[in-house]
C-alpha cells in the first residue's frame, strides 16, 4: 500500500434460493445463480491456505529483490503469475493481445515518479457466459519497495498477500468455468504495478482501460490481507473500506457473503470521513472509485512490519489470509452472477 497519502445481493444464492434488497429498502430481488451452492461451494473450496502460501514464497522471495517497480525482480515476478495463469488457461484479454499492459516510464515521470523505468501491469481474463462485455475487476499492486542499502523488502504482506489472493481467486473461476458454471459476467485479474510511488498503474489502466469503465461493474481490491494489526490482535475481521461510497447494493452483498461463508468481523473504521489515515485514497480502487465505478478494498490494517524489510512471508497468517481470499472470491462470485449489475446511486 502507498505509504505517502495522497491529497454480495446476499449471497443466500450460495446456499440457497431467497432475496435481497438494498439497505434503503429497493425492489427485493431474487437470488441469482440457478445451479445453486454446489458449483459455488466447490470453486470456493479450491482456495486454500497451502496454496497461497506456495506462491508467495516465491513472489515475496528474495530472489525477487523487493518488487520494485520497472526491476528486474518485479518483472521476474511478473513472469511466475503469467505462467500460473497461463498454466491454468486462463488468458490475456483479446483486445489486448498480451499479458502485458505496459505503463511507460514517462506516464509516470508525468505524475511525480521520477525516473522510474517502464514497467507493466498484468491482466489475466475469463469471459463471461451471459454477459461478457460487463466486467468484474478484481485487483491487486505486485510491486513494492524493493532493495535498500543493500537490504531486500520483500512485501510478503504488502502486497503479495493481494497478489496471490488474486491468482487463487482466478483459480476458482477457472474451476468452476471448467466444470461448466462459468461466471455471467467476465473477470478481469487486474494486477497493477507503481502502486507504492504513486498508484500509478491503476492510474494508467483507468486512463487506458482495455475495457470500458462505463462497462465495468466494480473493482475488488485487495491491498494488504494476510497480518493482523495491533487494534485487532488476534481477531478473525478485515478491513472493508469504500464498499458504500458510490453503490447502496455493494456492502449489503459483501456483508451477506460474509455472513454465509466464514463470518468474519468487518471493521468500518476507515470509511470515517474523520479518518486521519484517508486510506479510501492511499490503493489502487480509488482511481476506479474517481471513475465513478463503486469499489471495495480489503485490508488488514497498519502492522509492525509495514514497509520494514521484517514484512517477511514466515509472518503470515495464511489459515486468515484464506478466509479473506475466500470473502473477496464470495463477493465477486455473486456479483458476477446476479441478473443486474450493480447500481452507482450515491455520489
Amino acid at each position: 500500500m502507498k505509504k505517502i497519502l495522497i491529497p454480495l445481493i446476499g449471497l443466500a444464492v450460495v446456499v440457497s434460493c431467497g432475496t435481497t434488497k438494498t439497505p434503503e429498502g429497493g425492489k427485493a430481488q431474487t437470488t441469482t445463480v440457478a445451479k445453486g451452492d454446489k458449483a459455488f461451494l466447490s470453486a470456493y473450496k479450491t482456495i486454500k491456505a497451502d496454496e497461497l502460501k506456495k506462491n508467495l514464497y516465491v513472489i515475496a522471495s528474495d530472489e525477487m529483490g523487493g518488487r520494485d517497480t520497472g526491476s528486474p525482480g518485479q518483472k521476474k515476478a511478473g513472469e511466475y503469475m503469467i505462467n500460473f495463469y497461463k498454466n491454468l488457461g486462463i488468458a490475456p484479454p483479446k483486445a489486448l493481445g498480451s499479458y502485458y499492459q505496459k505503463v511507460p516510464s514517462e506516464f509516470m515521470k508525468k505524475r511525480g515518479g521520477g525516473n522510474l523505468p517502464d514497467s507493466e501491469n498484468i491482466l489475466a481474463f475469463i469471459e463471461g457466459s451471459e454477459k461478457p462485455e460487463e466486467i468484474v475487476v478484481i485487483s491487486a499492486h505486485y510491486d513494492h519497495v524493493g532493495t535498500r542499502n543493500g537490504v531486500v523488502y520483500n512485501g510478503a504482506d504488502d502486497d503479495g498477500s493481494g497478489t496471490v489472493a488474486v491468482m487463487q481467486i482466478a483459480k476458482a473461476f477457472q474451476e468452476a468455468k471448467k466444470a461448466g458454471n462459468g461466471p455471467k459476467r467476465s473477470i478481469l485479474f487486474l494486477h497493477v504495478t507503481g502502486e507504492e510511488h504513486g498508484l500509478f498503474g491503476s492510474d494508467y489502466y483507468t486512463s487506458n482501460p482495455v475495457f470500458p469503465l462505463a462497462n465495468t461493474v466494480v473493482d475488488l481490491n485487495i491491498d494488504m490481507i494476510g497480518r493482523d494489526d495491533a487494534e485487532n490482535r488476534g481477531k478473525q475481521y478485515v478491513y472493508v473500506i469504500g464498499s458504500e461510497m458510490l453503490s447502496s447494493q455493494l456492502k449489503v452483498i459483501n456483508e451477506a457473503a460474509n455472513k454465509k461463508t466464514n463470518n468474519l468481523e468487518l471493521n468500518y473504521k476507515y470509511d470515517d470521513p474523520a479518518d486521519t489515515e484517508r486510506l479510501y485514497y492511499r490503493s489502487d480502487h480509488y482511481n476506479f472509485a474517481k471513475n465513478n465505478v463503486p469499489v471495495a478494498f480489503f485490508f488488514d490494517g497498519i502492522h509492525e512490519d509495514y514497509h520494514k524489510p521484517t514484512d517477511d512471508p514466515e509472518k503470515i497468517d495464511y489459515p486468515l489470509l484464506e478466509k479473506r481470499a475466500q470473502l473477496v472470491f464470495a463477493t465477486a462470485w455473486e456479483i458476477a452472477n446476479r441478473p443486474d449489475r450493480i447500481v452507482v446511486d450515491k455520489k
